[in-house]
């Protein structure tokens, strides 16, 4: 009898319980997927629709589980007919790439129809032709401008673009500032370049060399190589920064390295002496090793 009470007490502990989808979540934020995907397997055939959901992603990113796009599609289908956005938007893209425009825009839009923002900004990528179709620039605004208010950092940023274009809506540089300084609260950094230009250049906001010199100094510490070029000119010639030869150099060097050469900073940067040349390599490197 002992040995038939431990083979219980073996199968108890073996096998998950019937957990919630919250367990689930959290177990996958954990990133033990196998679980995650026991624990949401049968929540997903009782009909939770999160749980769904979190299966699509599984077979999609090969979390635990060979990657299978079919299966993916299977479980975002079923999670999408019953109204999950997330999913609806997740098949959508799984349509676009497979060169099905039509079932992708469908689903798209259902999606966004639903409210969520990632999808409302897609469907703005897809109003200004991103899927090779041809652009509705005021179709593409009304998209960006749901998702943006709703606080979706890409979408506020490409509503910026179109305010500083004038494509869609009439050209206002003070409300592509407006937008452009909200994305890049949120760590968009085409957005603190973006920014960053117009305070330096004093369009559509007051001018101040040295706070747009900052939010370029922002976006080229994340990376991004147009801010990294403007920043080595800002230093080199001393325009909202302070004069600096050898971070100057050290920032012509990361966005040379990125494919933003510039042949006059190399020129100037040249009459660095080689002790200098050899810091700004190194500010250079320590930077690329953080990253």
């Amino acid at each position: 009898m002992k040995y038939v009470a431990s083979f219980f007490i073996f199968l108890a502990t073996a096998i998950p319980a019937f957990a919630s989808f919250d367990e689930a979540a959290a177990v996958y934020a954990q990133k033990d997927f196998e679980t995650a995907r026991q624990l949401a397997e049968p929540l997903a055939k009782a009909g939770d629709i999160r749980a769904m959901g979190m299966l699509g992603a599984i077979y999609q990113k090969g979390e635990g589980v060979a990657a299978s796009l079919d299966r993916a599609a299977e479980w975002y289908g079923k999670a999408a007919e019953a109204g999950h956005a997330p999913s609806q938007l997740a098949l959508a893209m799984i349509y676009f790439d497979g060169d099905d425009n039509d079932s992708g825009a469908e689903w798209l839009r259902r999606a966004a129809d639903s409210g969520n923002a990632e999808a409302e900004f897609n469907m703005g990528l897809l109003s200004a032709g991103a899927f090779g179709n041809s652009p509705d620039w005021p179709e593409a605004a009304r998209w960006y401008r749901r998702s943006a208010e709703r606080g979706f950092a890409d979408g506020q940023y490409n509503l910026g673009v179109l305010y500083l274009q004038g494509n869609g809506v009439e050209k206002n540089e003070f409300e592509a500032a407006k937008w452009f300084v909200k994305a890049a609260a949120q760590g968009n950094t085409d957005a603190a370049l973006e920014y960053g230009i117009l305070v330096f250049q004093g369009q559509g906001v007051q001018k101040d060399e040295k706070v747009g010199a900052q939010w370029l100094l922002l976006a080229a510490r994340r990376g991004n190589i147009i801010a990294q070029n403007r920043v080595a000119r800002l230093h080199a010639y001393g325009k909202g920064l302070a004069v600096d030869p050898i971070e100057a150099m050290k920032w012509n060097i990361l966005a040379s390295q990125a494919g933003r050469p510039d042949a006059d900073l190399d020129s100037l940067l040249a009459k660095l002496t080689d002790a200098q040349k050899i810091e700004a390599q190194s500010r250079a490197d320590a930077f690329n090793a953080v990253e």
